[in-house]
């Protein structure tokens, strides 16, 4: 074996008992975290499956969006964090596009993109017209 062969292998490779006690060592340490479950927002469809998640959950933030709309693209980010956060884990996030439940949209009084629509107990409970986080945050906050 040339020199070069011998120094690499000694140095690549760790003496057997020292390798061995650092093994028993991490695995006597390794600790197991839980992660906390993924909330998410969820897409209606249907009128029907809307009136299911009032009635259902306590609380439900319904954000009125539409495809085609900017600002509704821009807050979602938001929305998706807030539903992820532990102190909303009881929270029921929706989203409704606009222009597949038109009926449903006029019922709740959406005039434009974005609207969060906040039901305590089946009863809308605060409304919030626009991308303006601070008072989306504030909605959903105040319910607690």
């Amino acid at each position: 074996m040339s020199f070069r062969a011998a120094t690499h292998f000694a140095l690549r490779r760790p003496a057997l008992p020292a390798f061995n006690q650092y093994r028993s060592c991490r695995s006597s340490l390794r600790q197991f975290h839980t992660t906390l479950p993924k909330m998410t927002v969820h897409n209606i469809a249907t009128k029907a499956a809307f009136e299911e998640a009032v009635k259902t959950h306590k609380v439900v933030i319904v954000d009125a969006f539409a495809t085609w709309c900017g600002p509704c693209k821009a807050i979602a980010p938001l929305v998706a964090k807030l539903s992820d956060q532990e102190q909303f884990k009881d929270f029921h996030f929706v989203k409704i596009d606009v222009d597949d439940l038109p009926e449903l949209s006029q019922e709740l009084g959406i005039t434009a993109m974005p609207t969060f629509v906040a039901f305590k107990d089946g009863e809308p409970s605060g409304k919030v017209i626009g991308a303006n986080p601070k008072a989306i945050e504030k909605l959903v906050g105040d319910l607690l």
